[in-house]
């Protein structure tokens, strides 16, 4: 009877490769990883002229521009730019990759099976006879499987899903930035075509005044000097004009770009015509942090450099590896599954770090070394956010006093030519007078174009840099 209460309570092979299981699932309860806290922002609690007023909520692109030919440009884009696609490739890399080392905190069972022959000659066996052996083995094994009981593989497991999600944040972060891009790009390009169509028009009447004033000479009534003036500014609208048209077919190269050679250029509308942009308000700087994917992003490397550590610290303790199978073993393979077959193997293996020559120290301090950068990234990352969104603030609310004054000053020159080429009709100027005027008449159209389309890369620049939207 003690005999066989004894016997029941002994683990067979089979109950000890479970426990053995159990054991695994079971410890791993310590960790190494140092507690997480992320760092105080070190930037002002809210920006300049701002003060604290409530943040905007976030704007899709669609919303946010109205343009359709924009929109289209923007999906183009979005479908065929390749430097997204390596983006969005490099966020599938880091999601299977934090697979792997997820798969490495459970045991991989694998179905084994392997035969074995071998001859042994007979002087070596002792008995003057060659001893010829054979073996057949069937089952299911674990093998190496390392029992995380100080949470280091746990900590490679946080750093690989961190780096993962600060790709994925990267990628955001990529694709409200070329969205970005598109629009600038498209603001320019209706820009450079709205000056180059003011200068083909200027370069027309120039070149009539010139014709009309050689005209003039050839009867008394205007001099060489006047000739060689209108020739002068003629030539420097011409100059102008062929500037502009180099720029603008350079600029619907970068667009074609941009999209991928997905889409055709549309035809571009005058920057006056650009349908307005919401209006945005920041908010306070905390809100807008954790609305930029680069600073989340930043954030998500700082983690796992903070996770790296722990790894790197739990090197210094041991490690145990096991390895165990269990099934059915024979000399014969048609008796690899007959009664008495079994057969299982259990082999804990117990790892210490006695001597390395500093190699376990120096990767702690390499660790720890790459968190007080990423400590430093991230600080970098949120100043450099701030600053973005300050120095947008800054150049909307300036860009619309500078339209203003322009729009002002354009009305102005209007004006002042129209009287100065009343002037001379009525002989009282001189042509060189209304040359001059046309010359700053001309200047101020150009400018005031130019401001408008400065003005609305203002409003792109505030989008990005207060984290866009999806």
């Amino acid at each position: 009877m003690t005999e066989e209460k004894f016997s029941s309570t002994v683990p067979t092979g089979k109950n000890r490769l479970a426990l053995g299981v159990i054991v695994m699932a079971l410890l791993g309860g310590c960790s190494m990883i140092p507690a997480y806290q992320r760092p105080a922002a070190p930037v002002p609690e809210s920006f300049p002229g701002v003060g604290e007023a409530t943040a905007s909520p976030p704007v899709s692109w669609r919303e946010y521009f109205s343009d359709p030919a924009l929109h289209d440009l923007i999906e183009a884009a979005l479908n065929h730019n390749r430097d997204l696609r390596i983006a969005l490739a490099r966020v599938d890399e880091a999601r299977a990759l934090a697979g792997i080392a997820r798969a490495d905190r459970l045991p991989t069972v694998e179905a084994q099976a392997s035969a074995n022959r071998s001859r042994t000659p007979g002087d070596v066996t002792g008995t003057g006879q060659p001893l010829v052996a054979r073996r057949y083995d069937a089952g299911l094994g674990v093998t190496a499987f390392e029992l995380d009981f100080w949470g280091r593989v746990a900590a490679l497991s946080e750093a690989a899903r961190a780096q993962y999600l600060a790709t994925d944040e990267a990628a955001k972060s990529f694709r409200i930035g070329l969205v970005s891009d598109v629009a600038t790009t498209w603001f320019l390009l209706t820009e450079l075509s709205e000056r180059e169509r003011l200068a083909a028009e200027t370069l027309q009447s120039r070149e009539e005044s010139l014709a009309l004033i050689r005209r003039r000479r050839e009867v008394g009534l205007a001099t060489e000097l006047d000739v060689l003036a209108a020739e002068g500014l003629t030539e420097s609208v011409r100059i102008q004009w062929t500037e502009l048209k180099r720029q603008r077919d350079e600029t619907e190269n970068a667009l074609r770009l941009l999209t991928g050679m997905g889409a055709g250029i549309p035809a571009p509308t005058n920057v006056a015509g650009q349908p307005p942009m919401a209006g945005l308000a920041p908010g306070l700087p905390s809100e807008v942090l954790l609305r930029r994917p680069d600073v989340r992003a930043a954030e998500q490397r700082l983690i796992a450099a903070n996770a790296s550590v722990g790894a790197a610290r739990a090197a210094f303790f041991p490690r145990i590896a096991l390895t165990a199978n269990l099934g059915t073993a024979s000399r014969e393979l048609s008796g690899l599954f007959d009664a008495g077959s079994k057969a299982w193997l259990f082999n804990p293996v117990l790892k210490l770090p006695l001597f390395d020559a500093g190699r376990t120290r120096a990767n702690v301090d390499v660790a720890e070394a790459r968190k007080v950068q990423a400590v430093a990234d991230y600080e970098k990352t949120v100043q450099q956010a701030f600053r973005e969104v300050a120095d947008a603030l800054a150049a909307r609310t300036n860009y619309g006093e500078q339209l203003a004054a322009q729009e002002t000053n354009q009305r102005i020159q209007q004006a002042r030519l129209k009287r100065v080429k009343a002037r001379e009709r009525a002989g009282i100027a001189s042509y060189l007078e209304v040359l001059d005027a046309s010359r700053d008449a001309f200047g101020a159209e150009q400018a005031l174009v130019s401001t408008r389309r400065q003005l609305l890369g203002a409003q792109v620049a505030l989008y990005r840099a207060l984290g866009g939207g999806e």
